[in-house]
């Protein structure tokens, strides 16, 4: 397992952050949250650029990479809070569709995906707030040709904006995916911390799907909703990282008794620890993302410990960002705000820091120490 991105990798990266930093300014974000403003432009520059096509297998016109190249994607996107629905077409959405549909289904949807004539969100949380696919309690029936469902699927990502839901439901006492059509779904956008990311609740009530829009394979469920947390956790990797940088150039610039602020010790302490979190959240959000892509036996614990340590990371970082800038990090004109409504609210998706900490508590009490994992465990506990 090598634990250092590739020249490639380095070089998408870099590629990724230098279009995002034209095309998605922290302006664009502002815009949507106050003027309810879109994000089409961004949209139509990823799809000419291929992005949507990243992490689309290559035999059905993608690109061919991995879960990797996706979290490093997911983690430029947070730098710079992107509005839009590129990470949930390409972390969620994808994903789901690679690890449930046949051969057939992910031909149709995949290709359209990374032909950019489809953007797709995934619908796990019902009424409970719970992420895991065993709590699902929506419901598939057949009914002739048809099938028919009903549920409300909750905090779903950017559904207004998307062409087909891909909904968890139960079918035939297995969880399975629902491929359901937006503009057939009750879709009601619910008032979100972050401004700049639409949430909505999607009621599922009587909506008829083909038999054909069913992708049954339940036991890629688990795994794709690892890929989607491993890539929320690194998109909230990098906004804590635009906290940071943007709090240290401040503490550089504001000036107290004729000093920069940066220069006192009890401000220097505070750099110390919001930069361990980062780095912490970050090594442990990749190491993660690489036993998805090389489907490691670790994985399970590996994605539980990324999301919690990019929770601790949102935390600290929130809370540091706001008062190293004193009063002005407090107003609406500031910038901080969004960045740390964005981290703040990515805590609650696919799962809380609390109850990822409860996962690998029960993993870590099952596993032989001699693999490494209680350690591992006790280290992310901490």
């Amino acid at each position: 397992m090598d634990l250092d991105f590739s020249a490639d990798q380095d070089e998408l990266r870099d590629s990724i952050r230098a279009v995002l930093r034209n095309e998605s300014p922290i302006g664009l974000a502002r815009a949507v949250t106050e003027h309810r403003a879109d994000a089409e432009a961004l949209w139509a520059t990823v799809v000419e650029l291929g992005w949507p096509a990243l992490t689309v297998p290559e035999e059905f016109g993608g690109i061919g990479l991995g879960a990797v190249e996706g979290a490093i994607l997911a983690e430029e996107l947070g730098r710079v809070v992107a509005p839009g629905i590129l990470l949930a077409t390409v972390t969620q959405f994808v994903p789901m569709v690679c690890a449930t549909g046949s051969h057939e289904q992910q031909a149709r949807w995949l290709g359209a995906v990374a032909g950019g004539e489809c953007r797709g969100t995934l619908a796990v949380a019902e009424a409970s707030s719970s992420w895991d696919p065993a709590d699902v309690t929506a419901t598939a029936t057949l009914d002739g040709s048809e099938v028919v469902l009903s549920g409300t699927k909750r905090f779903v990502f950017e559904a207004a904006s998307s062409d087909v839901i891909a909904a968890l439901v139960r079918y035939r006492g297995d969880v399975v995916v629902a491929m359901v059509p937006t503009t057939s779904a009750d879709v009601r956008p619910i008032a979100a911390v972050d401004g700049a990311r639409s949430i909505a609740d999607v009621v599922l009530d009587g909506v008829r799907i083909s038999v054909d829009d069913l992708l049954t394979g339940s036991a890629g469920v688990a795994g794709a909703l690892e890929t989607a947390t491993v890539a929320l956790a690194l998109e909230t990797v990098g906004t804590c990282q635009t906290i940071l940088d943007v709090s240290l150039d401040y503490a550089k610039e504001r000036k107290q008794f004729g000093v920069p602020i940066g220069s006192f010790q009890a401000i220097k302490h505070k750099f110390a620890d919001m930069l361990v979190a980062v780095e912490r959240a970050r090594s442990t959000g990749y190491f993660a993302a690489l036993c998805v892509a090389e489907d490691d036996d670790r994985r399970h614990m590996t994605v539980a410990a990324a999301k919690a340590a990019a929770g601790d990371a949102q935390r600290l970082l929130g809370k540091e960002g706001i008062q190293i800038h004193g009063g002005i990090g407090f107003t609406w004109e500031h910038d901080m705000h969004l960045y740390v409504k964005r981290a703040k609210s990515n805590e609650l998706f696919f799962g809380t820091t609390s109850t990822h900490r409860a996962h690998i508590d029960r993993k870590s009490t099952r596993l032989n120490s001699s693999h490494g994992y209680i350690s591992y465990a006790v280290f992310c506990l901490k």
